[in-house]
């Protein structure tokens, strides 16, 4: 039996005096055109239909910016739509990506897709709130065409405001890589952040840097924190050997024992585990690893961890599960316990603490930012320099975790100059 639907049940009185209720409820027109009226009063005209078997919906928008003569015209258009096989929400997207491809919000949410693929996801979460909070209030619906640097510097100025420098710096490499992105194709004709000198809008700030101890008796009172610490054993290892190694935190704290070569005494520190653009993490080559030659000391204590988790993945597993790895925040938290606060000393600060008392002595400063595995600003340099001072590293380690020993001992603390003949 063939059911035929009334429709034209609704007139714009019973429309315009709907009142919202504790659900949301449905004014049914006939012919699977209804107003649905929202908790918040709002009125939004729907059109349901079946297209391949499966129920859909079609939103047509909202009342009264659509009355209810056009939800009805809109309504006849879809279901023509339906009986030539088209799905008409599936066409009401495409039309709006056409008209809107050149909007700067559509354009920097077709760019942040593309790298989404090649960054970290917290980088990703970082520039999507950027835009998402700062960006698309102002620019979201202008023609990329038509916006200039004025436009520009009218947020940064907004987010500088409010105290974030940084933030605002931030956001401006942010639209300058959108423009880049339509002007490659053909969105926009130039880019326009790059007529913005910061220098000339923004208030002069001072670079930080991590908290690092630079003397011997405060030196000796970290290692005796973190001896006497009494928190989880892959913290207390983590912190220990931190100091040791002149990693980062972040590549420490994933370490996985598979890692760790003992019998060449050398720790391979993975692309995936390293400070290096996401694609060189995703392709994890081996030419990408940073190798670190261990100290005595270092394998004695990596030796007597391995009673504890060896058994598992990581190195330094969570104390809240051996499935994942301890994370940096534990070790900050673990500093502050000991007493130690953010303007004395960081977990990153550990590298530079170990770096300022090895460039007093005779290391050579090459060999030293090879073992914190940064990167040659000098890019012809660094395209031709493939040492890596193994045998200096593998030294200059030993000396600096004999020379920590000093201060744990409480033998008479001596410049670190002087125990060495380097």
């Amino acid at each position: 039996m063939i059911r035929i639907y009334k429709e034209n049940k609704l007139s714009n009185l019973i429309i315009k005096h709907a009142k919202p209720k504790t659900k949301k409820y449905k004014l049914p027109d006939g012919g699977g055109l209804y107003c649905e009226i929202l908790l918040t009063g709002t009125k939004v005209w729907r059109y349901n239909y079946r297209l391949q078997g499966k129920q859909k919906t079609y939103t047509i928008g909202k009342y009264p910016k659509i009355s209810l003569k056009q939800a009805r015209i809109q309504r006849d258009q879809a279901r023509d739509n339906v009986s030539e096989g088209i799905d008409p929400s599936q066409k009401k997207r495409v039309e709006a990506n056409i008209l809107n491809e050149h909007i700067f919000q559509s354009v920097a949410e077709v760019w942040l897709a593309e790298k989404k693929l090649q960054w970290s996801h917290s980088n990703y979460k970082r520039t999507f709130r950027y835009l998402e909070k700062d960006v698309y209030p102002y620019l979201g619906q202008k023609d990329i065409a038509t916006i200039y640097a004025p436009d520009i510097i009218a947020i940064i100025k907004t987010v500088a405001n409010r105290g974030s420098i940084d933030t605002a710096k931030r956001i401006k490499g942010v639209v300058q890589q959108v423009f880049d992105y339509a002007v490659a194709y053909g969105k926009a004709i130039r880019n326009p952040a790059k007529d913005i000198n910061l220098r000339l809008i923004l208030p002069p700030t001072h670079k930080t840097h991590f908290a690092i101890i630079r003397y011997p008796q405060v030196l000796g009172q970290l290692l005796s924190g973190i001896d006497n610490y009494h928190g989880a054993i892959s913290i207390k290892y983590a912190l220990n050997i931190l100091l040791l190694v002149m990693l980062r935190p972040s590549e420490l704290s994933n370490a996985e024992w598979s890692e760790i070569d003992f019998n060449a005494e050398i720790w391979t520190v993975p692309a995936k585990h390293r400070k290096l653009s996401q694609y060189l993490k995703n392709a994890n080559r081996a030419e990408d690893a940073h190798i670190v030659p261990l100290s005595q000391q270092v394998i004695t204590r990596l030796q007597k961890l391995h009673k504890y988790t060896g058994k598992g993945k990581y190195i330094f597993p969570s104390p809240r599960g051996k499935s994942r790895p301890i994370n940096s925040n534990s070790l900050r938290m673990a500093l502050r316990g000991m007493g130690f606060d953010k303007e004395t000393i960081t977990s990153h600060g550990f590298r530079g603490t170990a770096s300022t008392f090895l460039n007093s002595q005779c290391f050579r400063g090459d060999a030293i930012e090879a073992q914190l595995s940064h990167k040659d600003k000098n890019a012809i340099r660094a395209a031709y320099n493939h040492a890596d001072y193994m045998p200096e590293r593998q030294q200059m380690l030993q000396v600096w975790a004999d020379y920590l020993d000093t201060l744990r001992t409480g033998e008479k603390v001596v410049p670190i100059r002087n125990i060495t003949d380097f």
